[in-house]
């Protein structure tokens, strides 16, 4: 199989994050190419046709859709670096499971602290806490979430702490806190250059966030 590989994606996006981990952990060398949400070029509208969205990873002409769809699709084909996915069915059902949880439940929690305001956000700062707390009970006195190695759970629950910091300035709480397991954690994470040189400059991203609000 040939190895033409082009990454449409957008920079801040948490879901494109989670690729260009895996891509990275794989030492897969790609074309980035930085999507205008205004403007989306000719080649994604085509890849995607369906929801028209980053991130899609085109490998040999053929597109792969859908972060964690294509996190797997990286994690098969090259297999021989750095499994993602656990080796036996059932622990590999389970990282499907919580990477599943994660995003149905990371997410739209973000999206409510950041966008509501006084008892409403409260509401949502502590819900999205707990739903922290349940991460921490699964990672429990592991390294990492599928045990002593970097894996498919990490990969889709890391991108998510690039919020953290906004999170608490508008949220006015501190992770370190209210989830000190899942903070150890991401400092785990970062010593990875593969998260590292994947995640955007902390500053940069609040700023564009605090852009795109108004």
């Amino acid at each position: 199989m040939g190895n033409e590989v082009i990454l449409l994606d957008f920079w801040p996006s948490r879901y494109g994050m989670r690729v260009r981990i895996a891509l990275a952990e794989k030492g897969v060398e790609y074309e980035y190419r930085d999507e205008d949400f205004k403007n989306k070029s000719e080649l994604l509208l085509k890849m995607n046709p369906v929801h028209k969205k980053i991130p899609v990873l085109v490998h040999n002409d053929k597109p792969v859709c859908e972060s964690l769809n294509i996190v797997q699709y990286i994690d098969e084909v090259w297999s021989n670096m750095n499994p993602l996915l656990p080796s036996d069915p059932y622990d590999r059902a389970q990282a499907r499971f919580w990477a599943d949880y994660v995003d149905k439940k990371t997410y739209d929690g973000t999206k409510r602290i950041w966008k509501s305001k006084g008892e409403d956000r409260e509401i949502a700062k502590k819900e999205f806490i707990e739903h922290l707390k349940v991460l921490e009970e699964q990672l429990g006195d592991k390294p990492y979430f599928g045990g002593d190695t970097f894996g498919y759970v990490d990969v889709s629950l890391i991108p998510f702490s690039t919020w953290f910091h906004i999170l608490e300035n508008v949220g006015n709480f501190k992770f370190e806190e209210s989830n000190p397991k899942i903070i150890e954690w991401v400092k785990r994470c970062m010593q990875r250059k593969s998260v590292v040189k994947s995640l955007p400059d902390e500053k940069k991203l609040y700023e564009f966030i605090h852009e795109y609000r108004k």
